[in-house]
């Protein structure tokens, strides 16, 4: 998704001076990003990549602390992504998801069952109805792309080893009288297929 602001003036601050910014945010605690309503400054040359690969200036953001630091200040509002601080606000490109979901463990069985996914960023979600799964099919191929709802309507793309963890971890189930394979967490079933189209 790209922000279309063009017309806006240049931002004020480069990725040096948010990243100063962030940090002077961030000293209490996680950011809080959704209560901070600065002007907009323009659209900044960043990017995140589908595999979570930030780019700055066209070049990869290497040191994944700064990139933690960045993702912090990651706001979404309506279709178009923001890097907000207490005085500015800048739009970046997000390619898909903003973050990706790299690895999960599973504690428990059954109706019990509790997914806890980490991101590339190490954010820590716990699957429930706070943080559902959902899937999303390529309307041309058929594949099915799944994400987790990581923190206000920000969401990580599962990567393709954990999506099939999560299968072999699936039950099928029957939703509003159709059955569906998917997982459960948190005492919530989160379809990921039609029961009827498993292979």
């Amino acid at each position: 998704m790209t922000n279309s602001k063009s017309d806006e003036k240049a931002p004020k601050l480069s990725a040096d001076s948010l990243a100063t910014a962030a940090t002077q945010a961030s000293k209490k605690g996680p950011p809080p990003v959704h209560l901070w309503n600065p002007d907009f400054c323009g659209d900044l040359d960043m990017r995140i990549a589908r595999d979570g690969t930030w780019f700055y200036l066209g070049t990869p953001i290497g040191r994944k602390p700064l990139v933690k630091l960045f993702s912090s200040i990651l706001r979404k509002d309506g279709d178009d992504y923001f890097l907000v601080t207490p005085v500015e606000k800048v739009g970046i490109t997000v390619d898909d998801a903003p973050f990706v979901a790299v690895d999960f463990d599973v504690a428990d069985a059954g109706a019990d069952q509790v997914i806890t996914f980490t991101t590339s960023v190490d954010d820590e979600v716990i699957v429930g109805a706070d943080n559902p799964i959902r899937v999303e099919l390529d309307a041309d191929t058929g594949e099915p792309s799944p994400y987790v709802l990581v923190r206000s309507n920000l969401e990580a793309l599962v990567d393709r080893k954990s999506f099939y963890r999560l299968v072999d971890i699936g039950v099928e189930q029957v939703v509003v009288g159709t059955p569906w394979f998917g997982v459960r967490s948190g005492g919530v079933f989160f379809p990921i297929i039609l029961a009827a189209d498993l292979v």
